[in-house]
């Protein structure tokens, strides 16, 4: 019900091009210029201006901008209001996370849902390389499991409303031979600054992680090879191509040549899942229970995790 040329310029914002733009939305790049030009003949007041080969978004696009996020955040807080009317719990709901999201948390969560409103639908998406931000926003999934890294929305962000789900410690996956594998009382971070890194996990996420872990702990980590699935992670650290970065609920086989070496220091680098959803969207009833239910699912992985 809100013009859908603001979502338009909100996701010119994020992207950077019409291209780009144009992709996300499913569009050609010539209806996102002829949107923007409509809407700025709406408005009255110039949205695009030159920039080289790309646009740049005017100050009142900008101004815009900011209330078409009050807008929608505001159009989310109807849409539960008006499915509150129902309480059914019969509807979609979208989530999407991690390989490790959906395995320690995700995958029950969803089961409980199921058991609890038969009517309900859950889909769930690993969507390796996508920005899980920008499912959110072009209202591709309902709830993101999230890793909060630098560059990510802010917790202060109009568009999205963030809550934290679950704190795991990471561990450092070494072959049986190497000189922290004895070390069972842990290792620091320092003590790794001239080891060679796999490159483990999500890029989006993961990888992130083992940066700033080593700029925390004063280096940067020289890094070769790299692979997302944890089983091809396990097989580069056996086979001596380097070392990993490992979260705690990271599922690594466990065989003789692997070592999970825990990490110590003050503090310890840690990993945190977080659920994001639309601003506003919270109070929807499916997507509440879907909250609900990863909280509890969160709180088990937890569990099992300092249990390790």
């Amino acid at each position: 019900m809100i013009d859908p040329r603001l979502q338009t310029l909100r996701v010119l914002r994020d992207q950077g091009t019409v291209t780009a733009t144009a992709r996300m939305l499913h569009l050609t790049p010539s209806t996102v210029s002829q949107q923007l030009r409509q809407l700025a003949d709406q408005v009255g007041v110039q949205l695009l201006e030159p920039d080289g080969r790309r646009v740049r978004l005017t100050p009142a696009a900008l101004a815009l901008i900011r209330h078409a996020d009050a807008l929608f955040a505001r159009w989310e807080e109807a849409s539960a209001d008006l499915a509150a009317y129902g309480q059914d719990h019969a509807g979609r709901l979208r989530i999407t996370g991690a390989a490790t999201a959906i395995a320690a948390v995700i995958a029950p969560a969803a089961r409980q849902l199921l058991d609890a409103y038969p009517r309900m639908t859950v889909e769930i998406g690993e969507d390796h390389g996508e920005n899980r931000y920008d499912l959110l926003l072009t209202e591709r999934a309902d709830i993101a499991v999230v890793i909060p890294v630098p560059g990510a929305p802010a917790r202060d962000d109009a568009r999205f409303t963030r809550l934290p789900l679950l704190e795991e410690p990471l561990d450092v996956l070494v072959p049986s031979g190497h000189r922290f594998a004895a070390r069972t009382g842990g290792v620091e971070l320092s003590e790794a600054a001239e080891e060679i890194w796999i490159r483990a996990g999500d890029p989006l996420d993961q990888e992130q992680l083992l940066t700033a872990a080593g700029a925390a702990a004063g280096f940067t980590p020289r890094t070769s090879h790299a692979a997302v699935d944890w089983y091809a992670v396990a097989a580069l650290v056996a086979h001596g191509h380097g070392i990993a970065l490992v979260p705690r609920l990271a599922p690594v086989p466990r065989q003789p040549e692997l070592v999970r070496v825990p990490l110590r220091g003050a503090p310890a680098p840690v990993r945190r899942f977080a659920a994001c959803v639309r601003r506003g969207g919270e109070e929807h009833p499916v997507i509440a229970q879907g909250l609900s239910a990863l909280r509890a699912a969160a709180a088990a992985a937890v569990a099992v995790a300092t249990a390790r």
